[in-house]
């Protein structure tokens, strides 16, 4: 029997096969990703189920597809490519596709980039951004806590304490509830627990000076740059 010449030790029918397949595996997780950007959720979650029923590695599913998708429309968000109305079914389609994937990554283990409690701060009851913040972390390969809105500093730190989190992140759309972050992060020191934690803030009255001025670790602008920025710190740290 010829071997193939590569010196894998296959016959070269075999290597072929093998090679269609990966190619064929390949392609399902590019087209996961091109419709979750396109936020076609049903789409996204019926390609989800075929890969999962042809064998394909639900970590690749997850990584190439789903999350490489949704980082492609976080990037398109922070440049004004795309708005929040896309960023949102493109979140959908992410999670119709992730329904299906948990059961599988949790039989193979798959351990999230790091964990992050995200909230509005007592007395501001917008949650836009919040929910975005929280989409996009997800799409960067975060398990999200999201705590709502007018969030007291007592349940940011406990939340965080319970679910053993590496990332705190509060959002405000108000200067009167700005200063909040500030008892938040007053808390955590008082706790000794502010060098346990990731602080980052944002919202649209809030800047880089006021992160520095309360001690917040980082501001992001938008939600996209929150989701580079997270991923960043906890590989860094």
């Amino acid at each position: 029997m010829d071997l193939a010449a590569a010196g894998t030790g296959w016959p070269d029918g075999q290597r072929i096969l093998y090679k269609e397949e990966t190619d064929m595996a390949a392609e399902i997780v590019v087209e996961i990703s091109e419709l979750l950007q396109k936020g076609r959720a049903k789409n996204v979650k019926n390609l989800v189920q075929e890969a999962l029923d042809q064998g394909i590695d639900p970590k690749e599913i997850l990584n190439d597809g789903l999350l490489a998708g949704m980082m492609v429309v976080g990037g398109k968000f922070k440049r004004n490519e795309v708005f929040v109305p896309e960023v949102l079914v493109a979140a959908r389609a992410m999670n119709a596709g992730i329904t299906l994937l948990e059961p599988k990554l949790v039989e193979v283990g798959n351990e999230p980039v790091g964990k992050a409690v995200v909230g509005t701060v007592k007395g501001d009851l917008h949650d836009i951004g919040k929910n975005l913040v929280v989409m996009m972390l997800k799409g960067a390969g975060f398990d999200v806590v999201d705590l709502g809105t007018d969030v007291e500093a007592d349940v940011f730190i406990e939340r965080a304490e319970e679910e053993n989190a590496d990332i705190i992140c509060m959002s405000a759309l108000l200067t009167t509830t700005m200063p909040y972050m500030q008892t938040v992060i007053d808390a955590l020191q008082e706790k000794g627990l502010r060098e346990k934690y990731i602080v980052m803030i944002g919202g649209a009255p809030v800047n880089d000076a006021f992160a520095k001025q309360i001690g917040a670790d980082y501001y992001t602008p938008d939600a996209a740059t929150a989701a580079e920025t997270a991923r960043r710190a906890v590989t860094d740290r």
